[in-house]
């Protein structure tokens, strides 16, 4: 049975919808931040990184949302979470869930993980005050140009469409209002009435 490590308000919710909605068996382990379990010995056995989410296969960890994220469609064919027989489309989605973990995601942590690349308190203030900009920026550009409707790849329901809810409830948090984005907005809404979306935040936030 696979095992997802995950923590309450991360990226982890993204594959926790994502298991939710393909039908395997599995469980979770839930880890508190506040804590400090990410860093606890026994964790840092299973992702030396130190973060979530990971999952346990029968073949070893997986770590990083979109591989854990690819890995569930291609573990779930009859799901239909990603577009397996379509080279470019499935490359299409990786390209969108990329850009939320390596520039959206990234820009939304400079907002309370400053430490990681600044110890100067002023350089990590000025950061903190540039992740509106940042956010918005992302959202305008991903409203305008990447998001094809009513879901991320257009009339198809994928692996991108759990990830962009997960971030687009961070943009409150991070000075954004999501109202801006009149079409993230109506899939967010949307996201909300799927029984795998609702199970997943019960658990998420038990």
């Amino acid at each position: 049975m696979l095992t997802l490590y995950y923590a309450s308000g991360t990226c982890a919710l993204a594959s926790l919808v994502a298991l939710e909605e393909s039908g395997l068996a599995f469980e979770t382990k839930k880890l508190s931040f506040a804590n400090g379990e990410q860093r606890s010995p026994d964790y840092l056995k299973i992702n030396p990184k130190g973060r979530v989410p990971a999952l346990v296969t029968e073949r070893g960890v997986l770590t990083e949302t979109p591989a854990i994220l690819g890995f569930i469609a291609e573990s779930a064919p009859a799901a239909k979470l990603a577009p397996l027989g379509d080279v470019f489309e499935m490359a299409r989605l990786q390209s969108f869930n990329s850009y939320l973990c390596s520039t959206v995601h990234v820009n939304h942590a400079h907002r309370r993980r400053g430490s990681r690349w600044s110890d100067d308190p002023s350089a990590i203030e000025a950061m903190k005050a540039k992740v509106p900009q940042n956010m918005a920026d992302c959202f305008t550009l991903i409203e305008e140009t990447m998001f094809k409707g009513p879901w991320v790849m257009g009339e198809t329901y994928s692996l991108a469409d759990p990830y962009l809810f997960v971030i687009t409830d961070w943009l409150p948090a991070d000075g954004v209002d999501p109202a801006r984005f009149a079409k993230i907005s109506d899939h967010h809404a949307r996201m909300l009435q799927r029984p795998a979306v609702q199970r997943a935040l019960a658990c998420d936030r038990s």
